[in-house]
């Protein structure tokens, strides 16, 4: 029995010492893995069966793109606002004798809107006026017996005086008797008198509100980005909050942004001569950017260069694939609006993200109602 384990143990020894060896000498490579030498045959000369196959082409479905002018959206809000207003004030102390205006009611320009009682005031414009009427018969006087060498130069000179002195009390007696009266410095609708007949009034006290309603002016704001797209004199489409709907002009974009928001103001005028759109009332502004060649594309097909840039890819006449850089216009129902598409270019739709900028593809052609089915 111990000369069976003793036989047993020396074949064990004699297989791991040959494992070892084995190990020692490096070579681990699976069989047929390691390179067939022919040391007979020149270094130079490859098997032909060594050249690697060449890399299939790709093929990658295209659509010749439309090209269309279009003229970018931007909706704001807004609201309506009088194309003036004002509120008109007392100019001097007083009781109010007459009243010229109603609430509601139209008034012209210059039309009478308040006076006050001032009957000391116009006693004084009378006894200016016949101080003047004096100070000039005196001045005439002395005139005419200064020429005959019979009133000197400084009497003449005082009576001049007399006379501009008397010019100048009749004109603040004028301004007084003008500040009792109040007219209405353009026409429109009176919204609103906060005096009554008899009521005494200082000087600055709030008389009446006047507006003027035609035309009637949407205020809103556009951002920092689309005003660039926005100018004086263009259309706007307006619809009121009771959805009314009217054309209108930009009048006014304002150069300076506001500091909180950083949006500029837009004034749209609209035509209201029967005064049927009030002021305060909400609205929706749709404006028009100025119309450029863009096209349509589904959405899924807009990919990115390694630089960050939105675009396209593209192929050419010469079937190599490129990337065209694009700008974003407008999202629509149908896809994006971009624009700076190169021309003779055909856009492709599917397998953009399989391909390279110079790799040359096949390319299948699709219409754009085709593409459009197939990308949905």
């Amino acid at each position: 029995m111990s000369s069976f384990f003793t036989a047993h143990r020396i074949t064990a020894i004699i297989v791991l010492i040959a494992a070892a060896a084995w190990v020692a000498t490096g070579e681990f490579s699976a069989v047929g893995s390691e390179e067939v030498k022919d040391t007979d045959a020149p270094a130079e000369v490859a098997s032909p069966a060594a050249a690697p196959d060449a890399a299939p082409l790709r093929t990658v479905a295209a659509v010749v793109p439309e090209v269309i002018d279009y003229a970018r959206e931007i909706r704001i809000s807004g609201a309506t606002e009088a194309d003036k207003s004002v509120v008109l004030a007392a100019r001097s102390n007083g009781i109010v004798q007459e009243l010229g205006v109603v609430q509601g009611a139209e008034i012209a320009t210059d039309a009478l809107v308040l006076r006050l009682e001032g009957a000391d005031v116009e006693a004084t414009v009378t006894t200016a006026k016949a101080a003047l009427v004096q100070a000039k018969e005196q001045l005439d006087v002395g005139e005419a017996l200064f020429s005959r060498g019979s009133l000197p130069e400084l009497e003449l000179t005082s009576r001049r005086s007399a006379k501009s002195a008397a010019e100048s009390a009749l004109s603040q007696a004028q301004a007084a008797a003008d500040r009792l009266q109040l007219r209405a410095p353009f026409g429109g609708t009176v919204d609103s008198v906060v005096v009554e007949l008899g009521e005494w009034v200082q000087a600055g006290a709030p008389i009446a509100t006047i507006l003027s309603l035609d035309p009637i002016v949407i205020r809103a704001e556009v951002s920092e980005r689309d005003v660039t797209y926005v100018s004086v004199g263009s259309q706007a489409k307006v619809r009121l909050v009771n959805g009314a709907e009217m054309e209108g002009t930009i009048r006014h974009v304002a150069q300076q942004a506001s500091e909180k928001t950083r949006t500029f103001a837009v004034e749209v005028a609209l035509p209201n001569a029967d005064h049927q759109i009030p002021a305060g009332m909400t609205a929706e502004v749709r404006l028009f950017a100025a119309s450029q060649p863009a096209i349509v594309v589904p959405r899924s097909i807009i990919t990115m260069s390694n630089d960050g840039q939105i675009g396209l890819r593209v192929v050419g006449a010469d079937n190599i694939a490129q990337f065209a850089p694009v700008t974003l216009i407008d999202d629509s129902e149908q896809g994006l609006i971009v624009a700076g598409v190169p021309k003779d270019i055909r856009v492709i739709v599917a397998g953009q993200d399989l391909v390279t900028d110079n790799e040359k593809v096949i390319v299948s052609e699709m219409t754009p109602a085709q593409a459009a089915e197939a990308l949905k």
